[in-house]
């Protein structure tokens, strides 16, 4: 046997030696904490503006009284929604359902035409944001100083400043969580509750809930909330296009960045008016760059702007480097006035149409709408019985729903079949914004109607007729 043969056959797997990394790789960038700058300028005084107004609607409706009872009031415990003059039962629910296709609407039109403004001067984590920054800024100081207490080590000014900011921050948090739980509680009783430690356990829960939420999200998680857990930061490119209003950096008029030196005034190339100071970076609440060009994480709140003025004042040059414009007008060097003509295109246009039609809708439905509900609902332990004087009796029972805030008399009448009639009292006296159950007898003389089961009407009308009056349907069972 040849020598080749008594070999064992050589792998087919060539082993190739790799050099393993002694540092290993991390999965997720480290979160660096951001340090908004405060600016002063027209679109901060705007985002001030819309934050007092914002809390101050949020902050002062539950105390707002209505004649006799709390203006906005969604009373989950007895089923019935108070908004001012208005009374709504779960029966209602379309109302609601307008309601969220009307904010939808107003989503798609706001993103439409000018981006993530809501975000940048609406939203509430914004907002919160915003006024837990103010504080943060009243206790902590400016920027460079907020940075230099985070570098230092442990001290007693460090130790109560920290201390102080997390005590105001949690009172705020509280606040906001006791006034959430106020639309649903009546606030006045639940303040009361809460002074003499007599909240219930599904109270306290939500106040602390949404308490420390807020707390939470405005006093740590801040930016990250709108660039990682926000959906609207993922699918508003959906809804942009190129002539959607965004804040934009004038790359032409820009670039190349630098300070101005004697060598350029003495002939050199000249550099663009950006000076690369890097304030529209400092002021920004999410930490991006916009002279990068749009980016998800961009909440439209033009602080940057601001602060690119600023510095374009110092600099005697013109406003605007940094502005809220389309991408077509920032290509074609568009006018302010082409660039809104542009915005009101047949998209915008369709949005704004199907959103007047809705809320005319609604409002016509709210203002033409019976102040009154009436359920009916057979008496299942007694269907159909020979009553005195050889009356057909079937008995059911009416809930019948007060939408106003007067006290009502409703009679109630039968109709369908010849000889139909109530045998029962039927008159019903129901209190304001209250519901009540009745039991109703309706009785046929015997061999008026064929056996079997047949189509009646019960008829509630409001003595008066400041009630309104409905019609509902129900089945009058004839026994063989």
């Amino acid at each position: 046997m040849s020598d080749s043969l008594s070999r064992p056959a050589p792998s087919s797997r060539t082993v190739i030696p790799i050099a393993v990394a002694e540092e290993s790789v991390g999965l997720y960038a480290a979160h660096q904490k951001i340090y908004p700058r405060s600016v002063s300028g027209t679109f901060a005084r705007w985002r001030w503006a819309l934050v007092f107004a914002t809390q101050l609607v949020f902050y002062g409706l539950p105390w707002l009284e209505w004649g006799q009872r709390q203006a906005v009031l969604f009373d989950l415990g007895a089923r019935r929604f108070f908004l001012f003059g208005l009374v709504l039962y779960p029966q209602d629910l379309i109302y609601l359902t307008g309601l969220l296709v009307i904010s939808a609407l107003l989503l798609f039109l706001f993103t439409a035409v000018a981006g993530r403004m809501w975000c940048g001067y609406a939203c509430p984590q914004t907002v919160y944001t915003e006024i837990f920054m103010w504080v943060e800024e009243k206790i902590e100081g400016s920027r460079n100083a907020r940075m230099r207490l985070d570098r230092e080590g442990l001290s007693a000014e460090k130790l109560v400043k920290k201390w102080f900011k997390h005590v105001v921050w949690i009172g705020i948090g509280l606040w906001t969580g006791f006034t959430f739980v106020g639309y649903f509680s009546p606030i006045r009783e639940l303040g009361m509750e809460f002074l003499q430690t007599r909240m219930g356990s599904w109270e306290v829960f939500w106040v602390l809930f949404y308490g420390f939420a807020t707390y939470g999200n405005a006093g740590f998680m801040r930016e990250q909330v709108c660039k990682y857990m926000c959906p609207y930061a993922r699918f508003q490119s959906a809804m942009f296009d190129r002539d959607t209003l965004i804040v934009s950096y004038d790359t032409a008029r820009g670039e190349p960045r630098g300070v101005p030196t004697k060598a350029m005034a003495a002939g050199a190339a000249a550099r663009g008016d950006c000076i690369d100071c890097k304030l529209c970076v400092q002021v920004c609440p999410t930490g991006i760059d916009i002279r990068q060009g749009l980016q998800y994480e961009c909440i439209g709140c033009g602080l940057c702007v601001d602060a690119c003025n600023i510095v374009m004042d110092k600099m005697a040059r013109p406003r605007g480097l940094v502005r809220y414009a389309t991408q077509n007008g920032m290509a074609g060097r568009w006018t302010a006035r082409q660039v809104l003509r542009r915005v009101l295109r047949p998209r915008v246009l369709i949005y704004t149409g199907v959103l007047l039609a809705l809320c005319a809708g609604m409002l016509i439905s709210l203002v033409v709408r019976t102040p009154l509900k009436v359920d009916v609902v057979r008496d299942r332990a007694s269907l159909a019985r020979i009553a005195e004087g050889g009356q057909l009796e079937n008995v059911y029972r009416l809930q019948i729903m007060n939408a106003t805030e007067q006290v009502q008399r409703y009679r109630i009448e039968a109709s369908g079949l010849d000889g139909l009639h109530v045998a029962s009292d039927p008159v019903v006296e129901v209190a304001p914004a209250q519901s009540r159950w009745v039991a109703v007898r309706l009785q046929l003389p015997y061999g008026a109607a064929p056996s079997g089961s047949h189509k009646v009407n019960f008829d509630v009308r409001a003595e008066g007729g400041e009630g309104g009056g409905v019609s509902e349907q129900a089945m009058f069972l004839v026994p063989r």
